[in-house]
């Protein structure tokens, strides 16, 4: 089983988005930051697309890609 990944975005400064990728233990317990964004963006949707490929980089990464449910 592997453990939980939360995407957050955060809007620290007006106008300036970033993503987090924050890993936690099974029970979503003791998150700690797995990923983040090198800079920020722009906007909440480019903050957003890009922690979704982060996110979707790391599952692949870890070996957890989806599989066929049929």
């Amino acid at each position: 089983m592997t453990q939980p990944i939360e995407l957050l975005v955060d809007e620290p400064l007006p106008g300036s988005f970033v993503w987090r990728l924050l890993q936690t233990d099974a029970q979503g317990d003791n998150p700690k930051v797995l990923r983040m964004a090198p800079d920020p963006a722009d906007t909440y949707e480019g903050a957003l697309a890009a922690g979704q490929a982060a996110l979707h980089s790391e599952i692949r990464r870890q070996g957890g890609g989806a599989k066929n449910a049929s």
